[in-house]
């Protein structure tokens, strides 16, 4: 303890205890004299000295922990107790000092406190990890990285963005999506110049220093400084500068300079994650927690679109495998048949559903119709494998139960992963008419409709493809014209609010009341009906007897028909002919303007695009809309013909006998052409 005197501009101590001079190792000679001042450590805060002087100046006893250091210039913690000591009739004479060394009580409590703040901190984090783990289960979200970047920007740092690298370069991104083609830039392709762009081959600017490049490539792992001010054309950092520049312009005070860490995936970098620190503009400014969330993040949105371009990758090719195996729109010579697949939305166009129509000889006609398990590449490869199994034995034996039963034997052999139903039926031509025989492998029953009276197929069944191996049977019935063969996959009637005897009794009104006289038209109203909202793959077939008693009269059907046609020449005759007979049976006259308008614009869909080409008439009341799509993203061109060579008139001759036009549809495009009524064929 001390004891200063008062009254004076300033306390001097006066007396100080043997207790001081062991503790602070000044001796009184050194300390008498002096302020009490000199005891206070460089880093006292001045708030603290503010209210020392107002205790002192309202003569009021105070008491505070503070940093003091001795003789020596060692720190210590100090408890400073003042009390003011009152003269005879002078008033407040001195004051008197008490100092207890609590070095190790504060220390220990500032440890508490520390801890404490760590524990706070790691369960903040937790929770922005967790947060953003929630965020990336979503893989299909279009915004899920936009929404992780905002939570990061309104926890650990001022601004975060992504950006992820395609064929094309960097592109900034808001979800973990596949980048379709040339979406992208290619950040070195040009320098630029103010406003002009210049080879970048020819620049000196392509040798200089790109920390974002070598995040990229794998030579750099660590965070980087990127310098927003810094010129750096026609590099990957130029580039991103730019583009943070543009991004941050919102922000209450634009930064100088960002932090980009690199985006890890299985095998390379998949991209950057760029953000502001809360303080300063370079990595020194992120604390070890911040970065630890930092690193986690990137970490996890890179397994993230990793795994959703693997996922999209995988779904490609089971599609592609899947409808390289789906046959085209039959058209078969004395039987009206319309076929019809959607994929469930839910399984993203990938499914086991498959049905084939084989032309067996000019007399038989085999239509199969099946459901593998599951909704994957194993599924498509085991319908592709099932299909081609089916069609061959098709081929060499007519009696259905007789083909399943040899299915069975070769499925087991060549041990098919995955158990399918399947329904196979033939039709055999008679002198007037056919003469059906099937069997059912687990499939549900095919339906008989005629005059208007349904009759399940439900005879003739028997086990799934591939449980086992056993004699199967063959049902028989004869048929009439006019008569309607429907098969199906459970897709079509399946739902999980009904049992599924409900969805075969709701099917089975659906087809008493189909009034159409076409196949396609059958099809379509059952689909209006039933498949508005399916929960799995749909697959449909119907096969129409045609009947020349009421064969062209004009009935109430839904008029809508589509149909899949191959990329090929003879797509264009098929397209004519469905196009004939949809205009007879609405009752259209415009069907010879509708016939030519097809026919261009389904040659042209074979002739300049690719893929498979879907064609669709729709009744508009007062026309036809014709819609062709192929997956050909280039619009149609109307030109004055092929200098040279025959031909390139085409849209001229639609743009003479409908309104036409076109838009983009998923990876293609859509052409659409709209006859008014009674439009004649005058070109």
């Amino acid at each position: 303890m001390y004891i200063a005197a008062a009254g004076s501009p300033a306390q001097t101590i006066v007396w100080v205890n043997d207790a001081f001079v062991r503790r602070t190792g000044f001796t009184a000679e050194e300390i008498v004299g002096q302020a009490p001042g000199r005891l206070l450590g460089p880093d006292t805060h001045p708030e603290l000295i503010d209210r020392f002087r107002a205790a002192i100046a309202d003569g009021q006893p105070w008491a505070e922990t503070l940093r003091t250091v001795a003789a020596d210039g060692t720190p210590s913690w100090t408890r400073v107790s003042i009390a003011p000591v009152q003269g005879d009739q002078d008033g407040i004479t001195h004051w008197f000092y008490v100092l207890v060394d609590v070095t190790d009580l504060e220390e220990r409590h500032r440890e508490q406190l520390a801890e404490v703040e760590r524990e706070r901190r790691e369960r903040t984090s937790i929770g922005i990890i967790s947060r953003i783990s929630d965020i990336l289960m979503d893989l299909d979200d279009p915004s899920s990285l936009g929404e992780v970047a905002g939570v990061l920007g309104r926890s650990v740092v001022r601004w975060a963005g992504f950006y992820l690298e395609d064929d094309d370069g960097l592109r900034p991104a808001d979800g973990t999506d596949t980048p379709p083609y040339r979406v992208g830039r290619r950040h070195a392709a040009v320098v630029e110049v103010g406003a002009a762009a210049q080879d970048a081959a020819a620049s000196p600017c392509t040798q200089a220093v790109d920390p974002v490049h070598e995040l990229l490539t794998g030579e750099r792992t660590q965070p980087v400084d990127l310098d927003l001010a810094a010129p750096a054309a026609s590099t990957a950092s130029g580039w991103l500068a730019d583009q943070v520049r543009r991004a941050v312009t919102r922000l209450p005070e634009a930064p100088s300079g960002v932090v980009v860490l690199p985006v890890p995936g299985r095998r390379r970098v998949l991209g950057v994650l760029v953000v502001v620190p809360s303080d300063g503009t370079d990595a020194a400014a992120i604390d070890s927690a911040v970065g630890t969330v930092l690193q986690l993040t990137t970490r996890r949105v890179g397994l993230a679109v990793d795994n959703a371009r693997l996922y999209e990758r995988e779904h490609r090719v089971a599609e592609t495998l899947q409808r390289s195996m789906l046959p085209e729109q039959a058209d078969v010579d004395g039987l009206d048949v319309w076929s019809y697949y959607a994929p469930s939305s839910a399984h993203a166009q990938v499914g086991g559903d498959w049905f084939d129509v084989l032309e067996i000889d000019a007399d038989v006609v085999g239509v199969v119709i099946g459901d593998v398990v599951g909704h994957d590449i194993e599924a498509a490869a085991s319908m592709g494998q099932l299909r081609s199994v089916v069609r061959t034995y098709a081929f060499e034996v007519r009696t259905p139960g007789l083909v399943l039963e040899r299915v069975d034997q070769l499925v087991a052999g060549m041990r098919i992963p995955r158990p399918a139903a399947l329904v196979l039926m033939t039709l055999t031509r008679t002198d007037d008419t056919w003469r059906l025989a099937y069997s059912r492998a687990g499939h549900l029953p095919g339906l008989l409709v005629r005059d208007g009276r349904v009759t399940e197929l439900d005879e003739a069944g028997g086990r799934l493809i591939g449980i086992s191996v056993g004699p199967r049977t063959t049902s028989e019935v004869p048929l009439a014209p006019g008569d309607v063969l429907v098969l199906y996959t459970d897709g079509l009637i399946e739902r999980r609010d009904r049992a599924l005897r409900e969805g075969l009794a709701a099917l089975r009104e659906a087809a008493e009341g189909v009034t159409a006289t076409d196949a396609a038209g059958i099809g379509e109203d059952l689909l209006a009906r039933l498949a508005d909202d399916p929960e799995d793959d749909v697959a449909v077939v119907v096969v129409r007897i045609p009947d020349p008693a009421v064969d062209g009269s004009v009935a109430r059907s839904p008029r809508s028909r589509r149909w899949r046609l191959p990329s090929e020449p003879a797509a264009a005759g098929r397209a004519r002919h469905a196009v004939v007979r949809t205009c007879q049976a609405w009752g259209l006259t415009c069907g010879p303007s509708a016939e030519l308008v097809v026919s261009e614009l389904v040659a042209n869909a074979v002739l300049h695009g690719w893929g498979h080409v879907l064609l669709r008439l729709d009744d508009t009341e007062d026309g036809l809309r014709i819609e062709v799509e192929d997956a050909n993203p280039a619009p149609p061109v109307t030109t004055d013909g092929h200098r040279g060579r025959v031909g390139g008139f085409g849209m001229q001759i639609v743009e003479r006998l409908a309104d036409w036009g076109w838009r983009p549809a998923g990876t293609g495009k859509v052409v659409w052409a709209k006859i008014r009524a009674g439009e004649g064929t005058d070109v």
